[in-house]
C-alpha cells in the first residue's frame, strides 16, 4: 500500500537583500520563481515576518557577502551549512542540503566552499572582522539569520557570493571591480539555485531492512580498532580494510596505514589483512618479512577459500563465478591459480572451457548480485551435468538480505539511493538489483554525492546501504531530504539479522 504523501509547501521564494542583486538572479534560469528584494540589514526581518505569514515554504537566500576566512578570494562562493545570529539573540540554524547545493554549483564550474555564514547588524571590518574570523564562519553577511524565519521551518538555503575580503575590505579601492565579478558569479549560480527550488517538496522515504554494515564488515573494523588499542600506531592494513572510503578515513585518522602490499610494511610490524581475503601468496610475503599478522578475512570468503583449496587437490578445474579486477576474486584465485577460472557474465560461462568436463566444480564470490549469479551458475550445470556446487551457498547472507529487501522497496518508489564507495560491489549491486525492478537508482558514497536534479517530481525515494557503508551515512541522506521539504520516513523489512562473527585470539582479549 502506498504511504500518503506529508503535508505540501507554499511556492517557493529566493530572497535578494539588494536591488542589484536581484536584477544578476533575474533570468531565465529563474524564470517563474518569485525574487524578493529584502533590504539590508534589519530590514530583512520585516520582509521575512510577511513571507512567513503564509505558512512553510523554501526560501533561498543568494547574494554578496565578505570574506573572513584568508583563502577565500572575490568571486568564491559560499554555501552555508549553518547560519549564526552575530548578536548571538539567537540559535545557529542548520542547512542540511549544503553539500548537495554546492555540488550543483561545483558543477557549474564555480569555486565553491562549505561553512557557516554569519550575520550581523551592520557591516564590520577590522577587529570585529578578526574577532568573527575566530569562530570558524566562512562569511559574514547583514540578513540571512533573519530571513530563515521567512521559511516557516520550510526548506532553507544561503548562497554567498564573496566580494570583499580581509584583504580587500568593502570600503577600498576596487570594490566595484570586485563587486561586477561577485555580481556575474551570482547569475552564473543560478541555475544551480533552481536545481534545488526543485528539488524541494513533500516526499516520503522507505528505509530498507536491513541495510549498512554486516558482521564480517563489522568485525574486520572492530580489529583494526583493538589492534590499534592494542599495539598503538601504526598498525599497518594492507589494502582498504573494507571496500568504504569513510572508514578507511576513520581508522587513518586513529592510526592506521594503509599500503598496497605488504613489502611497504616495515620488517617486525603488525599488519592487518583485509576482510577480503588475500592469496597464500601474500601470507608468504608477510612472514618473510618477520610481519605479525593479525588477519580480518571474512569467515564466509574464507568458506570460499577453503572450498576452492579443497577442490584443487581433487584434481577439479574451479570455475570461479565473479569479477577478476576484484580484490576477493584475486585471492580466491590465489589458492590454485592453475586450477581456478574467473566466469564474469553469462557469454563467458558459455565459451569457458576446462581440461576434463567430468572434474569440474563452481564457486562465487561472495558478494555478487543473486539473481545474476544464479543466471551464470545455471549455464554452467547446463553445459557440465555433473559439476559440483557449493555446499552452502557462497553469496554471503548479508548480500542476500540486503538485495531482497532494495527489491522490496524498490517496488513502490520513484527513486532509490545507495549508500556506498564505488569500489564496493556489494554497493553496486544494490544499485544494478534496484535498477533491474524499473526504478532509476544511483550510488552514492556519501549525501555530498546527492545530485538534487533526480530529486525533482519525486515524492517517494528508496534508501539502503551497502554492507561497508556506514548506517550514520545514511542518517545524513534522510536528514537532507528532510531540508528538502516535508518526510515521512517508513521501513520495509525483509528479515532481521543476528550474526556475531569471533575475533582473532591476536585481538581478542
Amino acid at each position: 500500500m502506498t504511504a500518503p504523501l506529508p503535508h505540501t509547501l507554499g511556492p517557493p521564494v529566493v530572497c535578494a537583500p539588494l536591488a542589484v542583486e536581484r536584477r544578476a538572479l533575474d533570468g531565465d534560469a529563474l524564470a517563474g520563481v518569485r525574487l524578493v528584494r529584502t533590504g539590508m540589514g534589519r530590514r530583512a526581518a520585516g520582509t521575512a515576518r510577511a513571507l512567513a505569514v503564509d505558512g512553510p515554504r523554501p526560501v533561498l537566500v543568494a547574494g554578496v557577502a565578505g570574506a573572513l576566512a584568508p583563502h577565500l578570494e572575490p568571486g568564491d562562493v559560499v554555501v552555508a551549512d549553518e547560519v549564526r545570529d552575530g548578536t548571538g539573540a539567537r540559535g545557529p540554524v542548520a542547512v542540511a542540503t549544503a553539500r548537495p547545493l554546492a555540488a550543483a554549483l561545483r558543477a557549474l564550474g564555480l569555486r565553491v566552499h562549505v561553512g557557516p555564514v554569519v550575520s550581523t547588524p551592520q557591516v564590520v571590518d577590522g577587529d570585529q572582522r578578526i574577532a568573527l574570523a575566530t569562530t570558524g564562519a566562512l562569511v559574514v553577511d547583514m540578513e540571512s539569520a533573519d530571513l530563515a524565519a521567512a521559511a516557516a521551518g520550510g526548506p532553507f538555503a544561503v548562497v554567498r557570493v564573496v566580494v570583499d575580503t580581509p584583504g580587500a575590505p568593502l570600503l577600498r579601492p576596487g570594490t566595484p571591480v570586485r563587486g561586477l565579478t561577485a555580481l556575474r558569479t551570482l547569475r552564473r549560480a543560478a541555475p544551480a539555485l533552481r536545481t534545488w527550488l526543485d528539488a524541494t517538496g513533500p516526499r516520503t522515504v522507505r528505509l530498507a531492512e536491513p541495510r549498512s554494515f554486516c558482521a564480517g564488515v563489522e568485525r574486520a573494523i572492530e580489529i583494526v580498532d583493538r589492534a590499534l588499542d592494542r599495539y598503538g600506531a601504526p598498525v599497518y592494513v594492507r589494502r582498504q580494510i573494507v571496500h568504504n572510503a569513510h572508514v578507511v578515513r576513520r581508522l587513518t585518522d586513529r592510526g592506521a596505514v594503509f599500503v598496497q602490499e605488504v613489502d611497504e610494511v616495515p620488517p617486525g610490524a603488525h599488519v592487518v589483512l583485509a576482510a577480503h581475503g588475500v592469496s597464500p601468496a601474500v601470507r608468504a610475503d608477510a612472514d618473510a618479512r618477520g610481519l605479525s599478522v593479525v588477519d580480518a578475512t571474512c569467515p564466509l570468503v574464507a568458506k570460499v577459500h577453503t572450498e576452492v583449496r579443497r577442490h584443487a587437490r581433487r584434481g577439479e578445474s574451479v570455475l570461479l563465478i565473479g569479477h577478476s579486477d576484484h580484490e576477493e576474486v584475486e585471492g580466491t584465485v590465489g589458492e590454485a591459480p592453475a586450477r581456478v577460472t574467473v566466469v564474469e557474465d553469462e557469454e563467458s560461462a558459455r565459451t569457458v572451457e576446462v581440461p576434463d568436463p567430468t572434474r569440474v566444480a563452481y564457486a562465487m564470490q561472495t558478494t555478487l548480485a543473486v539473481d545474476e549469479a544464479e543466471r551464470i551458475a545455471a549455464i554452467l550445470r547446463e553445459r557440465f551435468p555433473s559439476i559440483a556446487a557449493p555446499r552452502q551457498d557462497d553469496i554471503c547472507y548479508a548480500t542476500t538480505n540486503r538485495q531482497r529487501a532494495i527489491r522490496a522497496v524498490s517496488a513502490d518508489v520513484d527513486l532509490v539511493i545507495v549508500v556506498g564507495s564505488p569500489n564496493s560491489s556489494n554497493s553496486r549491486r544494490l544499485a544494478e538489483v534496484a535498477a533491474r525492478q524499473g526504478v532509476p537508482a544511483h550510488l552514492v558514497d556519501d549525501v555530498s554525492e546527492l545530485d538534487l536534479s533526480w530529486l525533482a517530481g519525486v515524492g517517494r525515494v528508496g534508501l539502503s546501504a551497502g554492507a561497508s557503508a556506514p548506517d550514520d551515512l545514511v542518517d545524513e541522506v534522510v536528514s537532507c531530504l528532510s531540508g528538502l521539504g516535508p518526510v515521512t520516513v517508513t521501513a520495509t523489512s525483509t528479515g532481521s539479522e543476528h550474526v556475531r562473527f569471533t575475533l582473532p585470539k591476536e585481538v581478542s582479549h
